[in-house]
Formats: structure tokens, C-alpha cells, sequence
């Protein structure tokens, strides 16, 4: 694993945290205590001199509670419904929070189409440096009110990656339920072993996702988080796997003391996002 001095060099942080991570698994509330944490985590880097990032999930199961479902949602009417109502109590948390640490932040949503219309593309990408110039924190997440594709984009793993490419990060940080990048399913396999440093991603580690997720709230596997891995280290960026159960794993990933899986970026001249989602995620 890298040392100290290497994560600390880093300029541009995009960090992304699931649905599952931000909810009590009881009833499927906002887990208030750990979101709290997280701003405090993300302003901490943000003081550290870096430019700040937050991908989020959890519109449509904030919705859901706001709304009085039970369950998440199958038809797609009632998903957007959640995630209007949804977004906006999720975006006035994150507002209260970080203005208590004097930060500000803007809200950012995307669709596929923002990624392969290149006029969207170049918008969006100055819409982003400009709030990194003015020392906001982006939070981004899916249109899910106005498309169903997004929906199926995998946790927001694969939006994560194309954030970090987009805005040119050095580094992503994926918060899941999961340590890392296993030999095989830890869950299932007690012999399962992580793996703490990929230097390239080749087919043999591609194979070992499963393309599932133990919770109702959250939609991403580690299928969907090694989409996001070759997405981000071809565009030039370090990505890391850690467990969000605590996230305090952020500062200690800038301290170099870790429990994760290190994706070394090996930046790809040929690698074009628009034609990745055309291929790959149509």
C-alpha cells in the first residue's frame, strides 16, 4: 500500500458513498450521526488544500421513507417520485451540515446523456472547475426524476468514475459495504483473501465480480465498482475501494493507514468516455 506522502500530494478528490452507507438498515432512515461525519471527513480534505468532490446516492430511499413506502419501489413512476421528493430532503441535510463547518456545496445532477453529448459534456466540465475554483464542494448525483436509465447505473459506482475522468481528479475513493477487492466473495468464501494493490486491471480481476449487493437500498456490486475502476484509472486517476462503515477511513487513507484496495491509475490516450457508455453501458 502507498505511504502518506503519496495520498497527500493528491489535488482533486472525488469520493463516493452508497445508499446502504447512509441509512439505518433497520428502517431504512438517514443515518444523521454518520452523514455528519462524513461532512466533517470531506471538509477536513477540503482544508487540506484539495478540491472536493461528493458523489451520493440515496434520493429514491429517502423518498421512499419520506413518502411512507415500505420498500424500495418496482415501477419506474413511483422511483421518480421517490427520488424527487427524495433529492431535496437529501440536498437541505447536506446543505445544514456543511454550513456548520462554513463550507459550501452545490448540487449537481447528471444523466447519460450529459456524458455523451459532447456540448453537455464540456458544460458540465466547466461547471465544475468553476466551483472548485470558488472553493465549493460539488454533490452530485443521477437525474433519477427525469430518466430511467440512470437507475440502472450500478450505485452510482460507474457516475463516480465518470465524475472523476470529467473533472479531472487524481484520486476516487469508493465508500461500500465491503473491504475491498476480495478473491472471492468474502461473504460466502471464508478463505477469501482481499487484494490491497491492483497496478493494472486486467480480464483475471475483472472475473472475480459478482454482480450483486446484499442491501434493498443500494443497486451496486463489485461488477459495477471495477466498471468504475477501469473508467478511472484509464482517465488518469488512482481509485481506492474502502468500507464505508466508518468513515473515518477517509483521513486514514490520506495517513496511508488503511484497510482497501488501491487501483493504480495507468492513464489510456485511446480511452474515450463517450464511446465507453455508447459500448459499454447502453
Amino acid at each position: 500500500m502507498e505511504t502518506k506522502e503519496y495520498f497527500s500530494k493528491k489535488k482533486r478528490i472525488v469520493v463516493k458513498i452508497g445508499s446502504a452507507s447512509l441509512h439505518h438498515a433497520a428502517t431504512g432512515r438517514l443515518n444523521l450521526g454518520k452523514i455528519e461525519r462524513l461532512v466533517r471527513e470531506l471538509c477536513d480534505i477540503r482544508n487540506r488544500g484539495m478540491d472536493v468532490c461528493l458523489v451520493s446516492s440515496g434520493a429514491i430511499a429517502v423518498g421512499r421513507t419520506v413518502i411512507g413506502l415500505s420498500g424500495r419501489p418496482d415501477n419506474i413512476s413511483t422511483k421518480q417520485a421517490c427520488a424527487a421528493v427524495g433529492q431535496a430532503r437529501l440536498m437541505m441535510t447536506y446543505q445544514k451540515l456543511f454550513s456548520e463547518y462554513h463550507q459550501a456545496v452545490g448540487q449537481i445532477l447528471m444523466t447519460k446523456g450529459t456524458m455523451q453529448d459532447n456540448v453537455s459534456r464540456k458544460n458540465a466540465q466547466n461547471t465544475f472547475e468553476e466551483l472548485f475554483r470558488l472553493g465549493i464542494i460539488p454533490i452530485v448525483n443521477e437525474n433519477d426524476t427525469v430518466s430511467t436509465y440512470e437507475m440502472q447505473f450500478g450505485d452510482n459506482d460507474t457516475l463516480s468514475a465518470l465524475v472523476a475522468s470529467l473533472a479531472g481528479a487524481d484520486l476516487l475513493i469508493l465508500l461500500s459495504d465491503i473491504d475491498g477487492l476480495f478473491t472471492d466473495d468474502p461473504h460466502k468464501n471464508p478463505d477469501a483473501t482481499l487484494i490491497p494493490v491492483v497496478d493494472r486491471l486486467d480480464e483475471g480481476f475483472l472475473a472475480m465480480a459478482k454482480a450483486t449487493t446484499g442491501s434493498d437500498v443500494g443497486t451496486g456490486g463489485m461488477a459495477t465498482k471495477l466498471t468504475a475502476a477501469k473508467i478511472a484509472t484509464c482517465s488518469g486517476a488512482d481509485m481506492v475501494i474502502a468500507n464505508g462503515a466508518d468513515v473515518g477511513v477517509l483521513h486514514r487513507i490520506f495517513e496511508g493507514d488503511f484497510v482497501g484496495t488501491l487501483f493504480r491509475e495507468h492513464w489510456d490516450e485511446d480511452f474515450y468516455i463517450a464511446d465507453f457508455i455508447e459500448k459499454s453501458l447502453a
